[in-house]
This record gives structure tokens, sequence and C-alpha cells, in this order.
């Protein structure tokens, strides 16, 4: 594991997220993807198995965003890591693009579901992990979810299934930043300060880990590997992070990126 490397990949990616929201001129669910940039430059930088030249890999690892809302993060690290095109990255919300604003399915661009409506990717995850097991296959399956998803009783259904069918290829990562669509802070709305003691209550290997510390993501994803269990990363991070105007500011839960405020967010990442 190179830490530099990966801090460099999420820089780019934070900076890739920015120049398509502000070149699209429309509204994007920019904070919640700002605060998985790290996560996501981790998996991607040196977890995932994966060819960038050949998506549809048979023995790949599997990643669904289960918060598709933040689609743009998973773009900006598909592009970042080689697998779509700068040409097929600047259609993003652009009439007949495959980028849209939630993520459908599309195997040769690496998105491996199609997520909008809340609470389906680890579902899904349970499927395949279960497939993978079926087929004696050695792949694994990672699952993105947002603290907010998580209120979705199917999350809590899937989380009992897993468990039940003693899942330890299967990995979710919660990007517990705090928010969700409403303007106040996730606990209050719904209550959650005892999180991960649930997760642990419902047969998980639970990880709690600062979700911007590329080392401690690191650690988290390769170790603490429990035999039967499956495994949950949860990151805390800072909604909108790099950013200051937008951090732990939910009015940028969706929002559009003024040439102003494109400016500035470019400055503040150093980038002018």
């Amino acid at each position: 594991m190179n830490v530099k490397e990966m801090k460099t990949k999420a820089k780019k990616i934070r900076r890739k997220i920015l120049d398509v929201t502000y070149s699209c001129n429309s509204s994007v669910h920019i904070g919640g993807a700002l605060s998985m940039v790290d996560i996501m430059a981790t998996l991607y930088g040196d977890v995932l198995k994966y060819q960038p030249k050949n998506p549809e890999w048979e023995d790949r690892d599997r990643f669904i965003l289960s918060k598709g809302h933040c689609a743009v993060g998973l773009y900006g690290t598909l592009f970042e890591s080689g697998i779509i095109s700068e040409e097929v990255y600047l259609t993003f919300q652009k009439n007949g693009s495959d980028l849209t604003a939630h993520p459908v399915m599309n195997i040769p661009l690496g998105i491996e579901s199609s997520n909008g409506s809340l609470g389906q990717g680890l579902s899904m995850g349970v499927g395949l992990a279960i497939a993978a097991r079926i087929k004696k296959k050695k792949h694994k399956i990672y699952i993105l979810l947002g603290n907010g998803e998580c209120n979705e009783g199917s999350v809590w259904e899937a989380i009992m299934s897993a468990s039940s069918f003693k899942l330890d290829n299967l990995i979710a990562i919660v990007d517990n930043n705090g928010f969700q669509n409403e303007m106040e802070p996730s606990q209050e709305i719904l209550d959650t300060s005892d999180f991960e003691d649930k997760w642990k209550s419902f047969g998980w290997n639970v990880c709690s880990v600062d979700g911007h510390n590329i080392s401690e993501l690191y650690k988290a994803f390769i170790e603490f590997n429990v035999k039967n269990k499956p495994k949950v990363i949860i990151a805390h991070t800072l909604k909108g992070k790099g950013v200051t105007f937008m951090e732990n500011n939910n009015e940028w839960h969706h929002n559009r990126l003024t040439k102003e405020k494109y400016k500035q967010a470019l400055k503040e990442l150093g980038e002018i």
C-alpha cells in the first residue's frame, strides 16, 4: 500500500467531481459524493481486484454503490482508475449519456448495478455473495451504503440474511457522514448512536474507522476478517469533505455549482 499515491488519487477524484458537476450545469448530489472519496480511492487504489481494460473479467471483485444518488463519486473513481474514458466521463447528465444522475448497470463501464431507490444494494450484494459461493468463486462483494439509507427496513432484512448465510465474502461500507436528504442531522431524525452495536447484534464483524484516513481504511479492508461472518466498515466521514463551504453543510446534499463557487472550491483544493 502506498498512502501517498492513494491520497493523490483521492485529490484527483475530488477535482473530477467538481469539474463535471460544474460543466453539467445542473444540480448534483455533491456533498455525499465528496464524503465517500477516500473510501473509493482506497478501495480502487489497492484493495479491489479488477482489470481496468477488462471490466467484464469474470473473477473481478464486485462493487455496488447502494447510495446511488452519489453516482458522480463512482464515475470520478472509474475515470481515475482507467475504466472509463474522459470522453465518456464528460457526458455526465447530458442527453443520451450512460452516466446518469443515478447509476444504471453497465458492466463494460464498470457500473455493476442500477441504484437510486435507496436500500437495494445490500440485498443485491447478498445475492451475488451467495452466487459466488455456489460457483466456488473467490471474488468478494463490496457494497457502499449511506448512513441515512440505513433507515430503510430492507437494509436490515439484508443484514440479517447475510449473517444467517455466513457470507464472509461480503463487505459493507457505511459512509457515515451524519446527514441525509433532510436539513437536520441524521441523529435528530433517527437515533443511531449505537450504530456499531446494532450491526454487531445482527451477527456482523464490525470495524469503525476514520473514513478519511487511508491507513485506517486500508487496514479495515485487508484485516479483521472473521470466518463465516460478513464484515461492515463504519466509516465516519464529513459531508462535502475537501471544500470548507460544503463541509457539514447539507445545502450541498444536492445543489448546482456556479462559476464563482467552482473557482472557490478549486482554490481550496489547491488547484488554482
